[in-house]
């Protein structure tokens, strides 16, 4: 009798926060392991965009992704990107 290929059952799709800090997790690991390698923080940072924004336009179109990203100088100024570490 011949071995049969495990079947995996489909899980539901994990809700949409979810699936955005699990995104974030396997980024954060990539990036990590980049860096260990040597990679710089600054060709990660613009490949990351580059990655990013080119699934947007391929998912939202040119068009919508521009809008996007016309707001994207005012959440930079407020800090909405900025990382602050707890200092102990």
């Amino acid at each position: 009798m011949s071995e049969s290929l495990s079947y995996r059952p489909a899980r539901d799709p994990l809700p949409d926060q979810e699936q955005k800090q699990a995104a974030l997790s396997y980024l954060n690991e990539a990036w990590a392991e980049a860096r260990h390698d040597g990679v710089d923080g600054d060709c990660l940072a613009q490949a990351s965009l580059f990655a990013a924004f080119a699934e947007l336009v391929s998912t939202y179109g040119e068009d919508a992704v521009a809008k996007f990203v016309e707001g994207l100088p005012g959440r930079v100024r407020n800090g909405e990107f900025s990382l602050t570490l707890a200092r102990q």
